[in-house]
């Protein structure tokens, strides 16, 4: 599976995609992943789709805020420039659900515990053994604060947490809901119709949701306002929800 990334010039990015893309075991882990939660568990997609989704979502909004003059933690804490900060957001998209082969419940410590191998093999050649071990130690970072109630260190952990939970578009509900998985995180999911990012009037980054059904309330009140009040970053995002002419969704429910 390719990422699909604008690279915007970012060689080293460009190579990290391409390695991704041609990575056995990651992509594997992908898949095991979506068995377990699924197949086994009956919720929805935590494999490369969801990966893709964030994965150009977290560099968009990296880069929406460097535009406005927001740098980096790699940046000013360790004076890496901007496209490895992009690096890291990216490697921590692709890592960020790996634990799942384990089990939904920690996903995040297991994926940390898996991650530094992968990280490793992938980064192999594109950096001197110093910023290797600086990316990896952000990389590890942004993927155990994406836990909801953990709160980042750095800018990039801060906006694979929110991208995170901007994966809300009506595929969010992807498997279980056509398998008859009715709960109210596959409903409101249906009820996203559209996720927009871009320059904000008076934020560095506007979120336009527009919904078809109000029961989307449910993934901006419990999921992304969660996640933006654990985000450290939640002052640069203006929020605007447009809710359209309901429509149903589902048409009978039986417990």
């Amino acid at each position: 599976m390719i990422l699909n990334l604008p690279h915007n010039g970012n060689e080293k990015l460009a190579s990290l995609e391409q390695r991704i893309g041609a990575h056995e075991a990651l992509q594997t882990y992908w898949y095991c992943s979506n068995i377990n939660v699924i197949d086994r568990l009956g919720i929805n997609d935590h494999g490369p789709v969801h990966i893709k989704i964030v994965a150009n979502i977290a560099l968009k909004i990296l880069r929406l805020l460097m535009a406005s003059g927001i740098e980096p933690s790699a940046v000013k804490d360790h004076k890496l420039s901007r496209s490895d900060a992009e690096v890291i957001v990216v490697l921590a998209a692709a890592l960020h659900d790996i634990g799942h082969i384990v089990h939904r419940e920690h996903h995040e410590e297991f994926s940390i515990s898996v991650a530094p191998p992968v990280i490793k093999e992938l980064l192999d050649g594109l950096y001197e053994e110093r910023e290797l071990a600086i990316i990896t130690a952000e990389v590890l970072h942004a993927v155990y604060a994406h836990k909801t109630e953990i709160e980042p260190l750095t800018l990039e952990a801060g906006v694979l947490k929110v991208a995170d939970a901007l994966d809300m578009e009506q595929g969010r509900a992807r498997i279980p809901f056509r398998t008859g998985g009715i709960t109210i995180h596959s409903v409101s999911a249906m009820a996203i119709d559209k996720v927009q990012l871009r320059r904000g009037k008076e934020r560095p980054v506007e979120i336009r949701v527009r919904m078809s059904n109000s029961a989307g309330i449910f993934q901006l009140d419990n999921l992304l306002k969660r996640k933006l009040e654990h985000s450290g970053i939640k002052d640069y995002f203006e929020i605007n929800v447009e809710i359209g002419e309901e429509r149903k969704i589902v048409e009978q429910y039986r417990i």
